[in-house]
């Protein structure tokens, strides 16, 4: 199990909460849970509705879309991020290559902090803003 200040080192490097202070990334830590998934795992499906972001901790993963591969993560990666603020598809499929452990924010625990903490939502929304149109911001 990592410890509470493990978790909040690895959600830091998430552009998403970029911008937030120790406090708010103590908060959003305190919502991941960190899981072991097998080898062969789909943790998204491209199209799928989007309910969880991963941050990878152990083990490998493909990510395929339209069933060509197009990129392999490892320990440290992260992907899912835009799921926890938008109802929008997923654009690829992401598939255990070994053995995982991860850690997993799904998205009513999300929303719930954000309702609970507006600094944390003002900030994961200007993140988010960026990364989608950087052209605007």
């Amino acid at each position: 199990m990592l410890r509470r200040n493990q978790k909040v080192e690895l959600i830091r490097k998430v552009p998403l909460f970029a911008h937030c202070s120790k406090r708010e990334l103590e908060q959003i830590a305190q919502i991941a849970d960190e899981i072991d998934l097998r080898e062969g795992k789909e943790m998204t499906t491209q199209g799928g509705r989007g309910r969880e972001f991963f941050v990878l901790l152990e083990g490998d993963a493909d990510v395929t879309k339209d069933g060509r591969r197009i990129n392999t993560l490892a320990g440290g990666d992260f992907f899912g991020e835009i799921a926890l603020v938008s109802d929008s598809p997923r654009t690829a499929t992401v598939t255990a290559t070994s053995p995982v452990r991860a850690l997993v924010i799904t998205d009513r625990s999300f929303r719930r902090l954000l309702e609970d903490v507006p600094d944390i939502q003002a900030k994961v929304l200007s993140a988010l803003a960026a990364r989608l149109a950087p052209e605007l911001v």
